[in-house]
């Protein structure tokens, strides 16, 4: 049986000006939807995901939704009012027909999910990743039948990104999500749109899991690779003819000539199109130094009033070495960078440099770009030339090799994408020689065709790379040992990624066995049927539940109360008493499940 789509787009284009972004874009989207959308930085990908939930429109074409669909829709940027508590927020996200008290349990469920504790806390006070995770929380409240998401991985840590798979893979409802994170794709989604020129009708669609795009998009490009340079055979021995002369302007000779020209015309069309898979040119400079110990950290330790980040931190960087760091937001990551650097010094211990080292960081805060600057101030400061591995490019030649037009040269550095501030900082790291890279969040709002590049000129740097990053995949593909931080003053190395991700990982595979065998002791209990002490067990059951459902209630209706907003050590002992409550409710329940199925087969 075929589903009805919940959307279908119909030859949908749209422009800025004179650039199109996409063209005759014809597509569905079913209720059991789990969409990638990705394709290179401008190709449109945003514009299409506001177009579908209906924040903009095409400029031509047409939109059909099924009757009464509702869709929510998360911008990279949230729509929070910092004003707001956590709590405010979630409430005025209802729909105005919705009960409070049928969405208290919902909220709770949801936001201890999510990790929140404080739900009288202020927007203001979040920081980017609490707010990610708020605005995502507010969206799954609203129980969409689709659910829109432009970067949602962004200012997530790891562990963030690990909840949010959790959340996508269990979930009810169809979405469609922009993302660079090729894990998180890999993990979640079920097809791929790849929104790029490069191919013949601007987009290429896979069904599948990331890697079984991968596969597609090289088969593609491969024959359109082949097409070319079949086509370019056929114009050169068509032109050979032509040059030689007709011996007279014949039938036969004219539609030999139209159809060099048609042919001519082809090859363009797929010489454009091949043209469109050009990456930024990156390739980083290093001191060819021959030292085998670049730093050495010795003991590191550091605080934040009371609270310790890490301490006894050890480690050696030597050249080829990549060390990945991994942690919460707030676990102490960039700080450890700035003490490698010698910007901050450890509360402990020492930072040894080796005699002459050269050190090149990358900020994920951008701060060292002037906001006010030109492209071309920030690309070259002085003349019209850079100076790169001995040789002088002009400040043209070198913006391209960024994908930077010439036309942009004079945008100020705030009219720039988020991507194009990072091609910006990684083009003058390129011009740095340097024997160790400290690579703060390198990846965010890069496109995949540019993170690919990036991973493959830093396997090829001979110097020593630390790399905090949330993009597994890039984290995976570069690192040969990985420091976790867990902000509370632990710190332990792993092999590798998945190393640590099996070790973290132990509390849910021993949360799924203990559902499995209380799934198998039911089936048991089933089975054999009720004795005559659970059949009274089974009457008294119902009223037990109604008692302990109404303590729950009454300790839910406490969360609103004014008395706790100054008392976070009150709303944490109340939290844990609803969690013990509702654990204890479960339980009944289960009980209550096992003991009428049992019955109804005896």
């Amino acid at each position: 049986m075929s589903l009805t789509p919940l959307i279908s787009t119909y030859s949908i284009s749209k422009s800025y000006g004179s650039r199109a972004l996409f063209s005759n874009i014809s597509l569905n989207f079913f209720p059991n939807e789990r969409l990638g959308l990705i394709g290179p930085n401008g190709a449109g990908k945003s514009t299409l995901l506001k177009i579908l939930a209906g924040v903009d429109s095409s400029d031509s074409g047409k939109i059909i939704q099924k009757n009464s669909l509702f869709t929510t829709y998360l911008p990279q940027t949230d729509q929070l009012d910092s004003n707001q508590t956590i709590e405010e927020v979630l409430l005025t996200s209802l729909p105005k027909e919705a009960e409070k008290s049928d969405y208290t349990q919902r909220i709770i469920h949801i936001t201890q999910q999510a990790g929140f504790i404080y739900l009288n806390q202020r927007v203001a006070e979040l920081s980017g990743g609490w707010r990610k995770k708020l605005a995502i929380s507010r969206g799954l409240l609203q129980k969409p039948d689709l659910l829109l998401m432009d970067e949602p991985t962004n200012h997530l840590d790891l562990e963030g990104v690990l909840w949010l798979e959790q959340v996508l893979q269990t979930a009810s409802f169809a979405f469609i999500l922009i993302s660079h994170d090729r894990y998180f794709l890999e993990n979640v989604t079920n097809r791929i749109i790849d929104l790029n020129q490069q191919y013949p009708e601007g987009y290429l669609k896979a069904e599948g899991s990331y890697s079984t795009f991968l596969e597609q998009r090289e088969a593609i490009i491969h024959q359109q690779l082949q097409k070319e340079e079949i086509l370019s055979n056929k114009v050169q021995r068509e032109l050979a003819w032509l040059q030689r002369g007709a011996k007279a302007r014949t039938s036969k000779a004219k539609f030999r000539l139209d159809g060099a020209e048609q042919l001519k015309n082809e090859l363009k069309d797929v010489q454009t199109q091949n043209r469109q898979s050009k990456t930024a040119a990156i390739d980083f400079s290093t001191t060819e130094r021959k030292t085998k110990k670049l730093l050495e950290a010795q003991s590191v330790s550091v605080s934040r009033g009371e609270k310790v980040l890490f301490k006894n931190i050890s480690l050696q960087l030597s050249p080829g070495q990549c060390l990945g760091i991994l942690g919460r937001n707030g676990s102490g990551k960039t700080t450890l960078i700035q003490i490698l650097r010698g910007e901050l010094s450890p509360e402990s211990g020492q930072v040894i440099h080796a005699e002459g080292l050269k050190i090149v960081t990358f900020d994920q805060r951008r701060e060292q770009l002037n906001p006010t600057d030109t492209l071309k101030q920030a690309l070259c400061p002085l003349g019209d030339n850079v100076l790169f591995q001995g040789n002088s490019i002009h400040v043209t030649a070198w913006a391209k090799r960024f994908l930077f037009s010439e036309e942009k040269l004079n945008l100020p550095i705030s009219q720039l994408s988020g991507g194009e501030q990072a091609r910006i900082l990684i083009a003058n790291l390129m011009l740095k020689p340097a024997d160790i890279l400290l690579l703060d969040e390198p990846t965010n709002d890069l496109d995949i065709p540019t993170l690919e590049v990036l991973e493959e000129s830093l396997k090829e740097f001979s110097g020593a790379i630390v790399l905090i990053t949330h993009d597994r995949y890039f984290l995976d593909q570069l690192s040969n040992q990985i420091l976790y931080l867990d902000g509370n003053g632990k710190a332990e190395f792993f092999a590798d990624y998945h190393q640590w991700f099996t070790l973290n990982n132990n509390q849910l595979v021993k949360k799924n066995n203990l559902i499995s065998k209380s799934s198998k002791s039911q089936e048991k209990k089933i089975a054999q049927g009720l004795s005559y002490e659970e059949r009274k067990e089974l009457n008294r059951i119902e009223q037990k539940i109604t008692k302990a459902e109404q303590i729950i209630t009454d300790l839910q209706q406490q969360l609103y109360g004014s008395e706790i907003n100054n008392d976070s050590e009150y709303l944490a002992g109340l939290h844990a008493q609803i969690q013990q409550a509702q654990a204890q409710t479960d339980q009944l329940y289960q009980r209550w499940e096992t003991l009428e199925a049992c019955n109804k087969d005896s």
